[in-house]
Formats: C-alpha cells, sequence, structure tokens
C-alpha cells in the first residue's frame, strides 16, 4: 500500500513507525519541521507543503492508496485532503485540533454536497482522548475500560491490590463469576498471556474481557465496594476539560473544575449547568487543600502540558487523593508517569493510531482497541462464508491469543473449549503486539 503522511511532526513519526515495514511510504513537509528521528525510518521524503498540486504530483498522489494530514496547521490539512480528493481516489484522513473542524468535515459520500468535495475520515485526538478518560472514569478504581457489542461486553483492567484475596492464588482457583475471562495480565510492565496455572501477585495489572453484566459482579467482589463514581475534580478548563465536564454532567455528578485562566473560566460558567468552576492554579497546594480535592473519587488533570499535569497529579497523590488520571501529550511520558506513582496515564495519540489503522484496513480484520501502550491489541475478526465451523478446542492458533467474545447477529457469547465458531460470526480476540500479526496473518489465509 503507497502511503503519503502530510507532517514530520510526532504525529507524524509514531504514523509512519507503525506502517513503513510493509508499506511505501512517503512523508511531505518543510525540511525545518523534520524531525531527526525520521532518518532511522526506510521512507522518502520530499520537502514542501501537501497543499500545492506539483508537490502532490511529485509524491505520486495518482498512485497512492491512503493520504494521511497530521501538519501542525488544521486549514493546511483541510486543504491538502480536499486537493488530493481532487487529484486522485486515494482515501483521506485529516487531523484538527479545533472542534468546529471536525462538525463542520464529518461529510460523507451521500450527504447533499459535491461527492467529491469530502474528507473520509476527520480525527480529532482530543475527543478520542476525552471518550477515553471518561469510559475509565465511570468505572470505579478500572484502569482501562473499552466497550465491545454496543456495551454488552466489556474489557476491564485493574491492580490487584496488597490485601485481595487473588494474591498469590492460581487462575483456574480464583472462581471468577461465569461470563468472564482473564486475559491478560502485566508484570513489572512486561504484558503476557495467562493460563489456569498462572498465579496472580500483588501489583499485577489485570485484564478481563467478558459480559458487562458479569464484569460488575466480579468488580464489586474482588475491586472495589463502591459501585458508583460520584465526586469528580478536573484540573485544566481548555477543550479536553470541557467536553469532559459537559459528558460528566450527564451523570449527575458532583463536578469542580479548576481552570488558571479567569476569562476561560467565565467561559466555562457558561457553558456548564452545574459544575463548580474554580478560578486557580491546579499546583497551588493550599487551593487543593481548601477544596478538598484529595477526596474525590477520581482526579483528571488534562492541561496541555505534561509537565504541569505531572505535578498536580503528584501533589494530589500526597494529600491522598485515591485515584488520578493524567493526560500525557508524550507517548514516552506515559510509563515514567505510572513509575512514579501516577494511577492512569492517557495519551490520545495511541487512540488516534488505532483510528487509523482501523480506516485504512483492507482485509476483514480491524484493532478495536490497544492496552498498556500497545503492548496488547483486542481483534476483531469477521469469519467469512464459507467458514468451516469448528469447535474452539480443536482451533490451533499459531500464537498465544484468547477468543474472549463471540458476536453471533444479536448474541453474545463468551466462549470456551467446546464453544463452536461459524461463518458470520465476529470473533473479538485479545492477544499481544508480538502475536497480533501472526493471528491476523493465519485468520486472513481462511
Amino acid at each position: 500500500m503507497k502511503i503519503i503522511i502530510f507532517g514530520a511532526n510526532e504525529i507524524g513519526f509514531m504514523i509512519a513507525d507503525e506502517f513503513y515495514a510493509d508499506n511505501d511510504i512517503t512523508v511531505i513537509d518543510e525540511e525545518k519541521n523534520k524531525t531527526d528521528s525520521f532518518n532511522k525510518l526506510d521512507l522518502s521524503f520530499i520537502s514542501g507543503n501537501a497543499s500545492n498540486i506539483d508537490v502532490l504530483k511529485q509524491a505520486g498522489i495518482k498512485n497512492t492508496d491512503v493520504f494521511i494530514a497530521c501538519n501542525d496547521s488544521d486549514e493546511l490539512n483541510i486543504v491538502a485532503c480536499l486537493t488530493v480528493k481532487r487529484l486522485s481516489k486515494a482515501k483521506t484522513l485529516c487531523f484538527v485540533r479545533k472542534e468546529e473542524y471536525k462538525s463542520s468535515l464529518t461529510l460523507t459520500k451521500d450527504a447533499d454536497y459535491n461527492n467529491d468535495f469530502y474528507i473520509d475520515n476527520v480525527i480529532w485526538p482530543d475527543e478520542l482522548l476525552t471518550q477515553e478518560i471518561f469510559r475509565i472514569i465511570t468505572v470505579a478504581k478500572a484502569l482501562d475500560v473499552e466497550y465491545f457489542a454496543d456495551g454488552r461486553a466489556r474489557l476491564l483492567e485493574y491492580k490487584v491490590p496488597k490485601y485481595s484475596p487473588l494474591v498469590n492464588t492460581q487462575v483456574k482457583n480464583c472462581e471468577f463469576p461465569k461470563d468472564t475471562l482473564i486475559v491478560g495480565i502485566t508484570r513489572e510492565g512486561e504484558l503476557f498471556i495467562p493460563n489456569g496455572e498462572t498465579t496472580l501477585l500483588e501489583n499485577d495489572k489485570v485484564i478481563f474481557m467478558g459480559l458487562s453484566h458479569s464484569l460488575n459482579i466480579l468488580a464489586g467482589k474482588f475491586f472495589h465496594e463502591k459501585e458508583f463514581v460520584k465526586y469528580v475534580t478536573i484540573i485544566g478548563g481548555g477543550s479536553v476539560g470541557l467536553k469532559l465536564a459537559k459528558i460528566l454532567e450527564n451523570l449527575h455528578l458532583r463536578l469542580k473544575i479548576i481552570e488558571k485562566d479567569e476569562e476561560r473560566c467565565n467561559y466555562l460558567s457558561e457553558e456548564l449547568n452545574n459544575a463548580l468552576v474554580i478560578n486557580g492554579d491546579g499546583t497551588d497546594l493550599e487551593l487543593l487543600n481548601e477544596e478538598d480535592i484529595s477526596s474525590s473519587d477520581v482526579v483528571v488533570s488534562v492541561t496541555d502540558n505534561d509537565e504541569k499535569n505531572l505535578l498536580c497529579s503528584l501533589l494530589l497523590k500526597h494529600l491522598g487523593a485515591t485515584r488520578v488520571i493524567s493526560r500525557v501529550s508524550k507517548d514516552t511520558n506515559v510509563a515514567l508517569f505510572e513509575q512514579v506513582g501516577i494511577d492512569i496515564a492517557i495519551s490520545s495519540r495511541t487512540a488516534s493510531l488505532n483510528e487509523i489503522k482501523n480506516s485504512i484496513k483492507d482485509t476483514n480484520i480491524g484493532i478495536l482497541a490497544t492496552v498498556e501502550q500497545g503492548q496488547g491489541e483486542v481483534l476483531n475478526i469477521e469469519l467469512p462464508e464459507g467458514f468451516e465451523t469448528i469447535k474452539l478446542m480443536d482451533l490451533k492458533l499459531p500464537a498465544k491469543a484468547i477468543l474472549g467474545i463471540v458476536q453471533r447477529r444479536n448474541r453474545i457469547i463468551i466462549p470456551n473449549g467446546a464453544t463452536q465458531i461459524m461463518s458470520g460470526d465476529n470473533l473479538i480476540i485479545f492477544t499481544t503486539s508480538t502475536n497480533a500479526p501472526v493471528i491476523k496473518k493465519f485468520f486472513e489465509g481462511i
């Protein structure tokens, strides 16, 4: 596949690094914007602006399958994608940073507009980040939450606490509720797929898949007594903070939002109905104490500065906050945040990459989610017509993976070895990123 990336920034590198091994990659940007990291990748680089027709022709746009615009300028990305639509049949993916662009550019082929004048997929990373934080907030104590099959099935990740009955217990003896499966464990930073003989240890991060109701029972039995989150504080009233607050207001939570800029606070007060907006600095220890922020069920720090988010989060942990979620702009900082004690560090770039992967997939296999900074993948595999019905125990996979969910029309099945899988089934499979290519190749050959 031939892919052109407009933008030699960190996002552009992340995309190029993911796809260059198996695809023909060309990157377009001004030479001065090119980071040194691109030099280690086997790809072509063209100096220029992708909104320029001559530059696009030089890059071979007519023979391009996918065009991804992730330049730092929304306007240049939009113009470049629309120009590409005039010149080729390439699928266009456009990154934007402003919500109004996301709203106005989401046009489909059957909209009441010129059919050639649209962008295939508009990606607003802040929206993806907000959705991920919201999912995690709404499940007490969870480190990660993903929904499948219209919410009827889920993935939940928890840390095994010190005095849990799970500590030093083999998986086969844990008595997890029916219709739940343990699919992954992260121990000392390394993700692996367990079996019945695996012994759970304190501080293991354990990943489950199953029916939503059954996972609620599991969570209440092993990980938390409080079923609902009631009190949330958001530090940072930018686009992510505001969007998150608007969603949380619908849940009738006790909600506070701390924002340093007074003018922005006035705007937040106009936009929000029930949240208490506080004009102050999230790194002000006196303010945090006065407002009793550490008693929140969840505190979310979502300023646009990694250093400030880290400091806010560390102060809150020092004050006794039980659950702190921090926004991270640079993927390399995620592990650092967690190493120093932040409960959950989230980057929008992983979600953006998953969006791209699913947008350009040309097989019956998609990626529903990634976990643990990309160490694990949740694959969605559509079994084609003609697939021969087989019991799961007889399906000899070439690498370690766990079939967590079978979606058969309107039915959701949490399988066991005797479960039969058949043509038309959607399989939701958990595996490591190392094993994912092998599993994908296996099902592509079916």
